[in-house]
């Protein structure tokens, strides 16, 4: 029997960064997954750090905008027919969430953790000798209507409020950094600031490889046999069960799975989403993520070739893929940049695990002494991972938080 501080249970960016953060502060943790670290939900993402994120991603307006996805006409998102009755409560709580003041105090309180993303990764990629794959050149959003562009004034008045920097470039501004982009976009605003890694599926290898030299366990294991065991909480790996005084939930979309049948359920949903890499034809290249904003989709260069991620899908966790946002998002995107032959036969598909709010669980399991919740973290996994795993880790032991943790815990849901 072996026996520790911590569990942690899920080895994606938040979970891996909770678990060093927790090792790093003398704790015995073992990390437990069903996979290896980074293999699911972190594996695909955009590799964007999202340092001056201020809003979360608006829901569609316009009568037009919601028409097409309704007809499955619109690249930026998809549904399956048969989930949309459980998701509509949620979906109406979060198109709410992403207007007027609510929009606002979900940056208002995402503020602390979004300042802190960057420095929090380069000092964990700096120890885990991962530098290699952080890229410090900003990322472009791109326009094709002026409608679009104008809706992010908001935004771009309240970044210059706080100080953070984002560049409205012309087209020939935005093609001058980027060469390979054709000229179908009218506005382009860059954001200097945030990073980029250019393997996040290696970049999350290297932070768990960093947990285990620090003394940190790797296990493979069962979330689902979590359970009390006197004092501890108990969960049973393939080398045999493990006791620890504290868990730690950092599942993400399977997070309900394991807290359902101890009496905890909190109103998480999902968004699916898409990824397939693509050669570059002839001498093009990228040195940053490109998000067409009127396509939902980016574009990044990944050592694996450029990735173009696809917008959500909403449908249910464990239904099988339907990646047909590809056949939307093609024509754009080669007419944006000249991608070539795609190098995957076919597209990985992950779940991003998200809250009405866009907000992450950070804190206490209710009516469970010593469960703690880490997961929920929407579009910002990556980006978030150290950052709340340091939060947690000093919420953990005592120490103060480098923020208010309040606007995170799971009693919001209470009311």
């Amino acid at each position: 029997m072996a026996r520790t501080d911590a569990i942690v249970l899920g080895a994606g960016f938040v979970g891996i960064s909770a678990a060093l953060h927790l090792v790093k502060r003398g704790l015995s943790v073992a990390l437990v997954d069903r996979r290896g670290p980074g293999e699911e939900t972190s594996y695909g993402n955009a590799g964007i750090l999202e340092g001056n994120t201020l809003f979360a991603h608006a829901f569609p307006k316009g009568f037009g905008a919601l028409l097409r996805i309704a007809l499955k006409q619109a690249p930026e998102a998809n549904y399956h027919l048969a989930a949309l009755p459980g998701l509509m409560p949620w979906l109406l709580a979060y198109r709410a969430n992403t207007r007027g003041d609510l929009a606002l105090n979900f940056a208002k309180a995402m503020r602390p953790l979004f300042a802190r993303a960057i420095a929090e990764h380069e000092a964990l990629m700096t120890e885990a000798q991962a530098t290699r794959y952080l890229h410090k050149t900003g990322w472009l959003k791109l326009y094709r209507r002026e409608e679009s562009f104008a809706g992010t004034r908001r935004e771009r008045d309240y970044a210059s409020e706080l100080g953070l920097e984002l560049k409205v470039l012309s087209p020939e501004e935005a093609r001058g950094i980027e060469p390979s982009l054709a000229p179908v976009f009218r506005h382009a605003v860059l954001t200097p600031d945030a990073a980029s890694v250019s393997n996040p599926g290696a970049v999350a290898k290297a932070y768990a490889a960093l947990f285990a030299r620090l003394g940190g366990v790797i296990l493979k294991g069962d979330a689902l046999t979590l359970h009390r065991s006197g004092q501890a909480w108990r969960v049973d790996t393939d080398e045999g069960p493990v006791d620890g005084k504290e868990a730690v939930i950092a599942l993400g979309p399977w997070a309900p799975d394991v807290l359902a049948p101890l009496g905890i359920q909190l109103p998480l949903k999902w968004k699916r989403g898409y990824h397939r890499h693509y050669k570059s034809n002839g001498n093009a290249g990228l040195a940053r993520p490109v998000v067409d904003a009127d396509y939902g989709y980016c574009l990044a260069p990944m050592e694996q070739g450029i990735r173009l991620t696809t917008g959500a899908e909403f449908a249910d966790r464990d239904d099988a893929p339907t990646p047909i946002q590809f056949d939307r998002l093609l024509p754009a995107a080669r007419a944006l940049y000249p991608l070539g032959e795609g190098v995957e036969t076919q597209p990985w598909m992950g779940s991003r695990p998200c809250f009405a709010d866009s907000r992450p669980v950070i804190g206490r399991a209710p009516g469970q002494p010593g469960l703690w919740l880490d997961y929920g973290h929407a579009h910002w996994g990556l980006t978030l991972g150290p950052a709340t795993g340091r939060l947690l880790a000093e919420m953990m032991t005592g120490a103060t938080p480098f923020c208010d943790p309040k606007p995170f815990s799971a009693e919001r849901f209470a009311s």
